[in-house]
């Protein structure tokens, strides 16, 4: 069983950079430090983020700030969709008790824009 070598920073950076000004290729950065272009992609993905003390690309700063976003909008869908199902059920609680909504005489209704 191969262990598991550990890259420093410095080193990642290096790679990347090296990359990135065209000196060389991905293939020849590959076959030289015996990585795995997967590996070296992986490493260029977090450059552009940051990740190696060095400042991020506007481009990297923009794909975390979306991907924040997104982790966002998907917990307040979750919770919305709980919040519709939880109100659903309440409702039709009542309903089958025969009790009233909770809201009084108050009743919207389309056709007068309000409450009567």
């Amino acid at each position: 069983m191969r262990n598991q070598r550990s890259f420093s920073l410095e080193f990642k950076r290096q790679v990347v950079e090296e990359l990135i000004s065209g000196e060389s290729g991905p293939a020849q950065l590959c076959r030289r430090h015996d990585i795995a272009p997967s590996l070296l992609y992986h490493w260029k993905r977090q450059y552009s983020r940051g990740k190696f003390n060095n400042e991020p690309t506007e481009e990297g700063a923009l794909r975390d700030r979306v991907e924040k976003l997104e982790r966002l909008v998907g917990k307040l869908t979750l919770e919305n969709e709980l919040l519709k199902k939880g109100l659903q059920r309440n409702l039709s609680q009542s309903q089958r008790n025969g009790r009233s909504s909770g809201y009084g005489d108050i009743s919207v209704s389309p056709s007068n824009g309000g409450a009567r």
